[in-house]
């Protein structure tokens, strides 16, 4: 037999809980392009300095809609002025 005498329980002490910090702004304004469709594509990343993270996918996408949309419009040629021969 042991002559240690068994050691009374440990009061368990409630962890610490903490609260997640709220959105801060980033203070970083996007400079401007001077193509007025994708600095008000840029303009909505503006929005993100005000939703909480769970929010930015839906901005991000958007923005990335309105960006590839622009990008695809420089690959579209006009169509071809018909030919006039009237001399």
């Amino acid at each position: 037999m042991s002559d240690a005498t068994p050691e009374a329980p440990q009061e368990q002490v409630p962890a610490e809980t903490y609260e997640p910090a709220g959105p801060a702004p980033l203070g970083v304004a996007p400079e401007p392009t001077g193509h007025a469709a994708v600095d008000a594509a840029l303009a909505r990343l503006a929005a993100l300095d005000h939703l909480p993270a769970d929010g930015h996918l839906e901005v991000y996408e958007d923005v990335h809609r309105g960006l590839r949309a622009e990008l695809t419009s420089l690959d579209t040629h006009p169509a071809p002025r018909p030919y006039d021969n009237r001399s």
